[in-house]
């Protein structure tokens, strides 16, 4: 009896480590281009390959990234963009996804708005940005509404999509079991338009930092915007990598957050297909 209930425990811990080096062979695949890119950053400018003086090498970086999170500015920075971002960003889900899916519920709605969303659709953020600064001023509140309007329209048209996409066989299926259209909405149109309302979330998480960094950029005393563009008037070129070094590891962050909790509501979907 005892060699019997052993054989599972020796299943599941070989499953574990089978599980666990698939993990680890599939993270080192992923790697090996960014540590390729880590060395050629640190041996063309050493080699003279290019000027260090505009583009020094990668340990040089580190070391700068290293003496800011020291210091203490780069939390400093990094809060302030991550406030302003954040604000936008809530605020435009909370806009764009009741409104898109009442748009894309009613189709007198999406007839009637069309032509403006196409309008602001097609509408660069960055190119209101001098209409935002004028009324609102250069202040906070300027800020978080370029990141408003910027990721507004990516959550609000792929929410519009979504709901009109949903496959016509399950509406007829359940409208055949005489429920009711707040049900229809709530058990059907719903849960099968979150995986492309999240492509739309996930675009706009990443628009929020591009935009908010691009007019910090041009008006502001604090932010990742203004630690690279204070950098290079300085002249403190490896603070300046480092800055756009800590922008392209938040936007990875953003995006694999957003992806895992995809995947926790998308988890029905992804039942149906296993």
């Amino acid at each position: 009896m005892e060699n019997i209930k052993a054989v599972p425990a020796t299943l599941q811990s070989r499953s574990i480590r089978i599980g666990w080096s698939f993990n680890f062979r599939k993270l080192l695949k992923q790697s090996i281009v960014l540590v390729l890119l880590a060395l050629l950053w640190e041996i063309a400018p050493s080699t003279g390959i290019v000027d260090p003086a505009f583009f020094p090498p990668f340990s040089d970086v580190i070391r700068a990234l290293w003496d800011l999170i020291l210091s203490g500015e780069l939390f400093h920075h990094f809060a302030a963009s991550m406030i302003r971002s954040l604000s936008g960003f809530s605020l435009a889900l909370l806009i764009a996804i009741p409104l898109g899916l009442a748009i894309g519920w009613y189709p007198l709605a999406r007839e009637l708005l069309n032509p403006v969303l196409e309008l602001f659709r097609n509408t660069a953020a960055l190119a209101l940005l001098p209409v935002f600064m004028l009324v609102l001023g250069i202040g906070e509140t300027s800020k978080i509404a370029i990141v408003l309007f910027a990721c507004t329209w990516p959550i609000l048209l792929n929410t519009i999509a979504a709901v009109g996409n949903v496959d016509p066989l399950l509406i007829k299926s359940a409208r055949s079991m005489n429920i009711s259209s707040f049900k229809l909405f709530l058990k059907v149109i719903l849960p099968a338009s979150v995986p492309t309302i999240f492509t739309g979330i996930r675009m706009a998480g990443t628009g929020a930092i591009l935009v908010l960094i691009a007019a910090e950029m041009v008006g502001a005393k604090e932010g990742l915007g203004y630690l690279i563009t204070y950098s290079q008037y300085n002249f403190q070129i490896p603070e300046m990598f480092a800055g756009i070094l800590t922008i392209a590891l938040l936007g990875l962050l953003i995006n694999q957050g957003l992806s895992f909790i995809e995947r926790k509501f998308s988890r029905w979907k992804q039942q149906v297909n296993g």
